[in-house]
Formats: C-alpha cells, structure tokens, sequence
C-alpha cells in the first residue's frame, strides 16, 4: 500500500499527532515490530556494567531534579 502523503506542507502540531496515530497502531501489534538487534548488544552492556559494579543507578525524583536545573 502507498500513500502519497506531503508531510512537509503538515504543520509541527500535525506532524505529532501523525506521529502519535502512527505510535499508537504499531504498538498494538509489538511483535511486527522487532527490535534491532544493537539494542541486544547494548543491554548487554548495561547489565554487565552493572553485575561489575561500573555503573550506579539515582533515584528518579533526584534525576528528574537535575534534568530540570538543566532546563533553567
């Protein structure tokens, strides 16, 4: 199926609720959507960060604190 759909004359509002309908019917169905497979590769990575002790985890709230003293 093609659509001919100009999505540059779409405004920024338009493009995102485009992208949310488009967000929403692929995740109906998740396994038609298959993750690469660097995303195996990289959470790999992070569990052994964190089985050897490389990484340290911050509560939540404090980070949602720093991410917005970012924004300030």
């Amino acid at each position: 199926m093609s659509t001919d759909l100009s999505v540059e004359s779409l405004s920024t509002p338009e493009k995102l609720a485009l992208m949310e309908r488009l967000w929403e019917s692929l995740s109906q169905r998740p396994s038609d959507v298959p993750s690469p497979a660097w995303h195996g590769a990289v959470l790999a990575e992070r569990i052994a960060a964190v089985r050897e002790g490389r990484t340290s985890f911050v509560d939540w709230e404090d980070a949602k604190k720093r991410l917005q003293a970012r924004g300030s």
